[in-house]
């Protein structure tokens, strides 16, 4: 991999003088930079999120095939005026046409100065346009031309429901390589898994096979146990459903509230020695964008 791949994704920031003048914690050594997704988010989300977020937070904005482009812009163009960095996701399989891509993508690029964006394939049964896969996406030069210059691709540590293991697996090398070979820096976000050990498990095989890009790992915020049990069914992540429960292998109450302490704390432990490479941590907004954003902010200050 070349240098440049190594300060992919979000991954450039400098320290914060306040880390210059002491040690960081490990907690706080792997939340630096962390990012949080935030679906359809309205203005008052959006100020919610500036008041939370320290300057400069990635956003991520999520594929929603029921949502049109049009709101995407509109929420990046509000996240950039509000000093954050807007992240569109980009599925492949719910673009109708190359011109309506590249409208899309100029629209954000000179309105919210959108430069990175995750490339994904899709949810979408039936292929909407002329492209199929991520890949496809990455190797039309499209988001090179409208200004893209770094990506993420997506990355499985527990499998996919639907997808055999060593597809996953090359599926993400073929991305991986074929950004390289255009241009793009490349960063992993992981699927939301619960599992500090699997997380760990996926980073390492990635390492073996000489992948050194930046990897973001994806965490669920904090959220009502039912709700949080519903996505892993949904994702197929339910084998690390034992770190959403107690001792006894039992819910407290489905209306409890789930936050990510124990595989925070799990995660900068395992990390702590450098190892891995360049890991940070991207929160999904299952209990509410802001909410994440409070408890990941707190968190990274050592709350």
């Amino acid at each position: 991999m070349p240098v440049t791949a190594l300060r992919a994704f979000g991954f450039a920031e400098p320290p914060r003088a306040a880390d210059a003048r002491q040690p960081a914690t490990p907690v706080a050594a792997l939340l630096r930079g962390f990012s949080i997704e935030a679906v359809e988010p309205g203005a008052s989300e959006i100020e919610g999120l500036a008041s939370a977020l320290p300057p400069g937070t990635s956003v991520f904005l999520p594929a929603v095939t029921a949502r049109t482009r049009a709101l995407t812009v509109e929420a990046a163009v509000r996240l950039r005026a509000r000093g954050l960095e807007p992240v569109p996701h980009l599925a492949a399989r719910d673009v109708t046409s190359h011109a309506a891509l590249e409208d899309e993508l100029s629209r954000l690029a000179r309105w919210a100065g959108v430069r990175r964006a995750v490339v994904i394939g899709g949810e979408r049964s039936e292929v909407a346009g002329p492209f199929a896969c991520a890949l496809d996406l990455i190797e039309s030069g499209l988001l090179q031309r409208c200004g893209i210059a770094e990506i993420g691709v997506a990355g499985y540590p527990e499998g996919h429901p639907r997808l055999a293991p060593l597809v996953l697996e090359r599926a993400l090398a073929a991305c991986l390589e074929a950004a390289e070979q255009t241009g793009l820096r490349a960063g992993i976000v992981t699927r939301f898994s619960f599992d500090a050990a699997a997380i760990v498990r996926f980073v390492r095989r990635l390492r073996d096979r000489g992948f050194e890009n930046p990897v973001r790992i994806g965490l669920a915020g904090p959220a009502g146990l039912g709700m949080l049990l519903l996505q892993a069914r949904r994702c197929g992540v339910q084998a690390s459903v034992q770190g959403l429960v107690g001792p006894s292998g039992l819910l407290k109450g489905s209306l409890a509230v789930s936050a990510p302490d124990r595989i925070v704390d799990d995660l900068a432990r395992l990390c702590s020695d450098g190892a891995l490479g360049q890991v940070a941590v991207h929160f999904r907004s299952f209990g509410g964008a802001v909410a994440a954003a409070r408890w990941a902010a707190a968190a990274a200050r050592g709350a």
